[in-house]
């Protein structure tokens, strides 16, 4: 506990603390400047020229536009990659989330073996997802994979163009739901009883409470579940390229910034641009998440 002394009425720390302070602010910011905000400037002004990353940055030409042109014109990938984000995003938040909602919900009334499920189905959030690839490839595989071993088949889950995406974000998914579980647990405990109890003596149905008293009062964490959501839809990278590097039917926008950067044709002007491009659509949900976050403030 910081130690005070009162001067004209007044709690000023004393100078060690104040250094203390200045540390516990300085420090962080520092941190944060260093390894958030001066990559994300250096990559939306590389997003401008045509650096290749050879060579000393003297000899970075600016081209103004032209990598974002190339991007929406000329860059086969790209919208592929727009659309395959979009539905990478809305299968998280359709099918994974109202899954994970429905965990808590089985969980919090207290059915038989909660505590187990509990424990099974958190038990993948704990894991990466370069991780979850590997574990689910002993369900894909063509020659090995439990899947086709059941079925008698011979499809290339992870190889196929033509469902390898859906395969990938079953796997996803497998690790999402375990996560909103989680957060909508938390929700679900915080709920005053004498709002259910209230609704009961009314006669409303347990659905009809669900849905009308106890989850709008989740707001906040209804917030946090749609951002979290986003989130994980915008930079899904781990899962597909540790499948295919995200070719062959799984482009995303987050592998095609690492194709054109760390990848053998080393565009780092070209790949800043789709780096920015990225950070614009995040930081539209951030945006609108702090608008209501200080508005309820």
């Amino acid at each position: 506990m910081a130690t005070t002394r009162k001067y004209k009425g007044i709690d000023q720390l004393s100078g060690r603390d104040r250094i203390v302070v200045a540390l516990m602010v300085v420090v962080p910011t520092l941190i944060v400047l260093w390894l958030v905000w001066l990559p994300a400037i250096g990559s939306v002004l590389l997003s401008f020229t045509n650096w290749d990353g050879i060579g000393p940055l003297s000899g970075i030409k600016t081209v103004g536009l032209k990598n974002y042109q190339d991007i929406a014109t000329i860059y086969p990938p790209f919208w592929p990659a727009i659309q395959h984000n979009l539905i990478w995003l809305a299968v998280l938040f359709f099918v994974a989330t109202p899954l994970g909602m429905l965990f808590a919900v089985l969980i919090d009334r207290g059915a038989a073996g909660s505590r187990f499920y509990q424990t099974s189905i958190y038990l993948p959030v704990v894991l990466s997802l370069a991780l979850i690839g590997f574990i689910w490839q002993l369900i894909y595989s063509r020659d090995q994979g439990l899947i086709n071993a059941v079925t008698g088949g011979s499809t290339d889950w992870y190889g196929d163009p033509d469902v390898n995406l859906w395969a990938a974000l079953v796997a996803a998914s497998w690790r999402h739901a375990g996560y909103i579980m989680l957060l909508y647990l938390a929700g679900l405990k915080g709920v005053d009883p004498s709002l259910r109890e209230a609704a009961k003596v009314d006669g409303a149905s347990e659905r009809t409470t669900f849905f009308r008293v106890v989850f709008p009062v989740m707001r906040p964490i209804n917030i946090i579940v749609l951002v979290v959501t986003f989130i994980e839809g915008l930079r899904a990278f781990d899962l597909v390229w540790v499948i295919n590097k995200g070719r062959n039917g799984l482009e995303l926008i987050s592998t095609l910034v690492t194709q054109n950067v760390v990848g053998e044709a080393s565009r780092i002007g070209f790949g800043s641009a789709l780096a920015t491009i990225m950070l614009l659509i995040s930081s539209v949900l951030v945006f609108v998440y702090l608008r209501i976050a200080m508005k309820e403030d």
